[in-house]
Protein backbone atom coordinates (compact mmCIF):
# COMPACT_ATOMS: atom_id res chain seq x y z
CA UNK A 1 0.00 0.00 0.00
CA UNK A 2 2.64 2.11 0.72
CA UNK A 3 4.67 1.52 -2.55
CA UNK A 4 0.95 2.36 -4.39
CA UNK A 5 0.11 5.43 -2.38
CA UNK A 6 4.06 7.30 -2.75
CA UNK A 7 4.43 5.72 -7.04
CA UNK A 8 0.82 6.63 -7.84
CA UNK A 9 -1.27 8.31 -5.58
CA UNK A 10 1.10 11.20 -4.48
CA UNK A 11 2.08 12.03 -7.99
CA UNK A 12 -1.66 12.44 -8.76
CA UNK A 13 -2.47 14.37 -5.73
CA UNK A 14 0.35 16.65 -6.54
CA UNK A 15 -0.90 17.22 -9.82
CA UNK A 16 -4.02 17.98 -9.37
CA UNK A 17 -3.08 20.13 -6.68
CA UNK A 18 -1.05 21.68 -9.27
CA UNK A 19 -4.11 22.00 -12.10
CA UNK A 20 -6.87 23.09 -9.83
CA UNK A 21 -4.60 25.52 -7.52
CA UNK A 22 -2.92 27.82 -10.81
CA UNK A 23 -6.65 27.96 -11.82
CA UNK A 24 -7.72 29.35 -8.40
CA UNK A 25 -5.27 31.71 -7.56
CA UNK A 26 -5.89 33.01 -11.34
CA UNK A 27 -9.41 33.63 -10.62
CA UNK A 28 -9.15 34.70 -7.21
CA UNK A 29 -6.00 36.40 -6.49
CA UNK A 30 -4.19 37.85 -9.98
CA UNK A 31 -2.53 40.93 -8.30
CA UNK A 32 -0.45 37.88 -6.17
CA UNK A 33 1.05 36.76 -9.64
CA UNK A 34 4.44 38.31 -9.60
CA UNK A 35 8.16 37.52 -8.74
CA UNK A 36 8.20 40.30 -5.92
CA UNK A 37 11.75 41.47 -7.85
CA UNK A 38 14.32 42.86 -5.00
CA UNK A 39 16.60 43.70 -8.39
CA UNK A 40 16.66 47.45 -6.38
CA UNK A 41 18.03 46.55 -2.95
CA UNK A 42 20.97 44.07 -4.71
CA UNK A 43 21.89 43.60 -8.14
CA UNK A 44 24.84 41.87 -9.06
CA UNK A 45 24.20 38.34 -6.84
CA UNK A 46 20.29 38.56 -8.63
CA UNK A 47 22.30 38.52 -12.06
CA UNK A 48 24.65 36.28 -12.09
CA UNK A 49 22.63 34.12 -10.29
CA UNK A 50 19.67 34.33 -11.87
CA UNK A 51 21.72 34.34 -15.08
CA UNK A 52 23.45 30.63 -13.96
CA UNK A 53 20.07 29.41 -13.26
CA UNK A 54 18.33 30.47 -15.99
CA UNK A 55 20.85 29.44 -18.64
CA UNK A 56 21.18 25.84 -16.83
CA UNK A 57 17.28 25.28 -16.10
CA UNK A 58 16.10 24.96 -19.61
CA UNK A 59 18.73 22.69 -21.30
CA UNK A 60 17.82 20.45 -17.62
CA UNK A 61 14.09 21.17 -18.80
CA UNK A 62 14.41 19.85 -21.91
CA UNK A 63 16.77 16.82 -20.76
CA UNK A 64 14.36 15.80 -18.73
CA UNK A 65 11.52 15.70 -21.48
CA UNK A 66 13.81 13.70 -23.86
CA UNK A 67 14.58 11.49 -21.20
CA UNK A 68 11.33 10.61 -19.84
CA UNK A 69 8.95 11.11 -22.33
CA UNK A 70 10.54 9.48 -25.74
CA UNK A 71 10.76 6.28 -25.23
CA UNK A 72 14.63 4.63 -26.22
CA UNK A 73 13.79 2.89 -29.08
CA UNK A 74 12.37 5.87 -30.61
CA UNK A 75 16.05 7.62 -30.19
CA UNK A 76 17.76 4.62 -31.24
CA UNK A 77 15.23 4.69 -34.27
CA UNK A 78 16.79 8.19 -35.65
CA UNK A 79 20.00 7.40 -35.06
CA UNK A 80 20.64 8.12 -31.18
CA UNK A 81 21.91 5.08 -29.87
CA UNK A 82 22.83 3.95 -25.59
CA UNK A 83 26.26 5.27 -25.81
CA UNK A 84 25.27 8.65 -27.67
CA UNK A 85 22.52 9.31 -25.06
CA UNK A 86 24.92 8.06 -22.22
CA UNK A 87 27.16 11.13 -23.20
CA UNK A 88 24.59 13.50 -23.26
CA UNK A 89 22.75 12.26 -20.20
CA UNK A 90 25.45 12.08 -18.11
CA UNK A 91 28.16 14.47 -19.40
CA UNK A 92 26.54 17.37 -20.93
CA UNK A 93 23.24 16.85 -18.20
CA UNK A 94 25.66 17.30 -15.47
CA UNK A 95 27.27 20.17 -16.86
CA UNK A 96 24.07 22.24 -16.89
CA UNK A 97 22.73 20.31 -13.68
CA UNK A 98 25.71 21.73 -12.06
CA UNK A 99 25.24 25.39 -13.77
CA UNK A 100 21.72 25.27 -12.36
CA UNK A 101 22.52 24.66 -8.95
CA UNK A 102 25.17 27.03 -8.43
CA UNK A 103 23.03 29.66 -9.76
CA UNK A 104 20.10 28.42 -7.65
CA UNK A 105 22.70 28.43 -4.59
CA UNK A 106 23.67 32.05 -5.20
CA UNK A 107 20.28 33.06 -5.07
CA UNK A 108 19.26 31.34 -1.84
CA UNK A 109 22.26 32.64 -0.41
CA UNK A 110 21.47 36.02 -1.45
CA UNK A 111 17.87 35.64 -0.25
CA UNK A 112 19.34 34.63 2.96
CA UNK A 113 22.44 36.61 4.00
CA UNK A 114 21.24 39.95 2.89
CA UNK A 115 18.94 41.41 5.13
CA UNK A 116 16.49 44.12 3.05
CA UNK A 117 16.13 40.94 0.49
CA UNK A 118 15.28 38.67 3.46
CA UNK A 119 12.86 41.30 4.80
CA UNK A 120 11.49 41.33 1.45
CA UNK A 121 11.01 37.44 1.02
CA UNK A 122 8.34 35.06 2.79
CA UNK A 123 8.20 31.96 4.42
CA UNK A 124 7.41 30.38 0.64
CA UNK A 125 10.00 32.16 -0.98
CA UNK A 126 12.71 30.48 1.18
CA UNK A 127 11.19 27.42 1.54
CA UNK A 128 11.32 27.26 -2.46
CA UNK A 129 14.73 28.40 -2.49
CA UNK A 130 15.74 25.70 -0.19
CA UNK A 131 13.68 23.12 -1.87
CA UNK A 132 15.18 23.58 -5.37
CA UNK A 133 18.52 23.41 -4.19
CA UNK A 134 17.89 19.98 -2.54
CA UNK A 135 16.62 18.71 -5.95
CA UNK A 136 19.24 19.89 -8.10
CA UNK A 137 21.75 18.00 -5.30
CA UNK A 138 19.83 15.21 -5.53
CA UNK A 139 19.73 15.42 -9.43
CA UNK A 140 23.52 16.46 -9.60
CA UNK A 141 24.61 13.26 -7.00
CA UNK A 142 21.89 11.07 -8.80
CA UNK A 143 23.49 11.72 -11.95
CA UNK A 144 27.15 11.64 -11.88
CA UNK A 145 27.41 9.27 -8.55
CA UNK A 146 24.57 6.87 -8.64
CA UNK A 147 25.49 5.88 -12.41
CA UNK A 148 29.19 5.68 -11.82
CA UNK A 149 28.32 3.41 -8.62
CA UNK A 150 25.20 1.46 -9.96
CA UNK A 151 25.91 1.76 -14.27
CA UNK A 152 23.59 -1.56 -15.02
CA UNK A 153 20.46 0.64 -13.86
CA UNK A 154 18.83 2.44 -16.93
CA UNK A 155 16.27 4.59 -15.72
CA UNK A 156 15.05 4.70 -19.21
CA UNK A 157 13.79 1.29 -18.73
CA UNK A 158 12.09 1.76 -15.35
CA UNK A 159 11.50 5.79 -14.40
CA UNK A 160 11.00 6.50 -18.16
CA UNK A 161 8.16 4.08 -18.14
CA UNK A 162 6.54 4.36 -14.98
CA UNK A 163 6.75 8.26 -15.82
CA UNK A 164 4.74 7.98 -19.12
CA UNK A 165 2.47 5.24 -17.82
CA UNK A 166 0.82 7.68 -14.89
CA UNK A 167 0.27 9.86 -17.92
CA UNK A 168 -1.55 7.38 -19.82
CA UNK A 169 -3.79 6.21 -16.87
CA UNK A 170 -2.32 3.05 -16.18
CA UNK A 171 0.31 3.45 -13.42
CA UNK A 172 2.37 0.42 -12.27
CA UNK A 173 4.13 1.31 -9.29
CA UNK A 174 6.03 -2.27 -9.35
CA UNK A 175 8.68 -0.23 -12.10
CA UNK A 176 9.86 1.75 -9.37
CA UNK A 177 10.62 -1.01 -6.54
CA UNK A 178 14.30 -1.57 -7.74
CA UNK A 179 15.07 2.32 -8.82
CA UNK A 180 18.29 3.75 -6.34
CA UNK A 181 16.97 5.84 -3.55
CA UNK A 182 18.77 8.92 -4.95
CA UNK A 183 16.76 8.97 -8.09
CA UNK A 184 13.29 8.06 -5.74
CA UNK A 185 13.93 11.27 -3.69
CA UNK A 186 14.63 13.74 -6.48
CA UNK A 187 11.43 12.45 -8.02
CA UNK A 188 9.27 12.89 -5.30
CA UNK A 189 10.65 16.26 -4.50
CA UNK A 190 10.11 17.20 -7.56
CA UNK A 191 6.46 16.21 -7.70
CA UNK A 192 6.18 18.40 -3.98
CA UNK A 193 7.76 21.18 -5.80
CA UNK A 194 4.47 20.69 -8.46
CA UNK A 195 2.41 20.67 -5.78
CA UNK A 196 3.92 23.61 -3.98
CA UNK A 197 3.89 25.70 -7.17
CA UNK A 198 0.68 27.33 -7.21
CA UNK A 199 1.20 29.14 -3.91
CA UNK A 200 4.61 30.53 -4.68
CA UNK A 201 6.25 33.22 -6.67
CA UNK A 202 6.46 30.32 -9.02
CA UNK A 203 3.48 31.20 -10.92
CA UNK A 204 5.81 33.99 -12.44
CA UNK A 205 7.27 31.49 -14.94
CA UNK A 206 3.96 31.73 -16.86
CA UNK A 207 4.31 35.40 -16.98
CA UNK A 208 6.66 35.51 -19.56
CA UNK A 209 6.91 38.78 -21.43
CA UNK A 210 6.34 37.69 -25.19
CA UNK A 211 4.28 41.12 -25.86
CA UNK A 212 7.66 43.00 -24.99
CA UNK A 213 9.28 42.04 -28.33
CA UNK A 214 7.39 43.81 -30.73
CA UNK A 215 5.74 46.33 -28.60
CA UNK A 216 6.25 49.94 -29.34
CA UNK A 217 9.05 51.79 -27.56
CA UNK A 218 8.03 54.38 -24.93
CA UNK A 219 9.37 57.96 -25.53
CA UNK A 220 9.90 60.08 -22.76
CA UNK A 221 10.37 63.89 -23.16
CA UNK A 222 12.21 66.35 -20.88
CA UNK A 223 10.41 68.92 -19.50
CA UNK A 224 12.08 71.95 -20.48
CA UNK A 225 9.98 74.28 -17.78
Amino acid sequence: MLNQFIWIIYPYLCLTIFIIGHLARYKYDQFSWTAKSSELIEKKQLKWGSLLFHLGVIPVFFGHVVGLLVPANWLEAVGVNNHIYHIGAVYIGSIFGIITLLGMMLLTLRRLTIKNVRRLSSFSDIFVNILLCIILIMGCYSTIFTNAVQPDFDYRQTIAIWFRHLFMFSPNADLMLNVPLSFKVHILLGFTIFALWPFTRLVHVWSVPLSYMNRRYIIYRKNKV
